[in-house]
């Protein structure tokens, strides 16, 4: 376990990383002791310095829950970072390639909140009856820690790599359609680079939830009304470059695209 002042100097470094767009070297390779614990401790004060800089959390996500990012990481486990209102982007949207570092994209359906949601004990049905509609998204990876290398304690002290979200289609109520079969095509450039099918979410995108809900209680915390859950990538990253234009097409669901300047 790593000391108290530790923590504060690796959330700062963060921070800083954020700011100068330059990826700090990797945690796991200065601090070989530091835990998963460590980790959420450091995303903890990094959360908390960002809030008090003035950010607004308005959310959570959740990542490494399938398969395809499992072996494309080489983690195991799934993970969580904070979502801040300056994070969340609209569909056709023009997003500047600079203010991120080694971008990538993926597809995920977000759960917007109509009620609280906490654990322990919290399960699919719960999360399916807290949830006033689902909506598809694209997420931005972005990595203020260097990749080559990098275990899941590098990934959650850096928020679970999380940068901005790109919210578009058409929202859903949780029941209007089957989720686990929700699938998308993933274009950059006009060519098709990935394809998914919500299942490849630990089976169905709200066990993500849960699990988050769960796995957050101890801390004292839980997911409030209102806040919008991204459950996790069911394709692959893909890499994305200054002028690639990126398309999601969730069939009945509708579109997401940006438009990488």
């Amino acid at each position: 376990m790593l000391d108290p002042k530790t923590i504060e100097t690796i959330a700062d470094e963060l921070l800083e990383a954020g700011r100068s767009r330059t990826p700090v070297p990797r945690l796991t390779a200065r601090y070989p002791e530091m835990t998963v614990e460590d980790s959420y401790a450091v995303q903890q004060l990094w959360r908390r310095r960002n809030e008090e800089a003035g950010r607004k959390l308005v959310g959570r996500k959740i990542g490494l829950t399938s398969k395809a990012m499992q072996d494309a990481t080489g983690i195991t486990e799934p993970d969580y970072g904070a979502i801040f209102d300056d994070m969340v982007l609209e569909t056709g949207c023009s997003v500047p390639w600079d203010q991120y570092t080694h971008p990538r994209v993926e597809v995920e359906l977000a759960f917007v909140l109509k009620k609280d949601l906490s654990g322990p004990g919290c399960t699919i049905f719960d999360v399916l009856n807290a949830t006033d509609y689902v909506v598809p998204a694209l997420e931005i990876l972005d990595s203020r820690i260097e990749m080559e290398g990098r275990t899941i304690v590098d990934t959650i002290s850096d928020n679970a790599a999380m940068g901005a979200m790109v919210v578009g289609g058409r929202p859903v109520r949780p029941d209007a359609v089957d989720l686990r079969w929700v699938s998308a095509i993933l274009y950059k450039n006009q060519t098709v680079e990935e394809t998914g099918v919500a299942a490849g979410v630990l089976d169905h995108p709200a066990n993500g939830v849960h699990w988050l809900a769960n796995k957050i209680a101890p801390h004292g915390d839980g997911l409030k009304a209102g806040e919008i859950i991204l459950a996790g990538s069911f394709t692959r990253p893909l890499w994305v470059y200054k002028g690639d234009t990126v398309h999601a097409d969730y069939g009945p669901l509708g579109v997401v695209t940006c438009r990488f300047e």
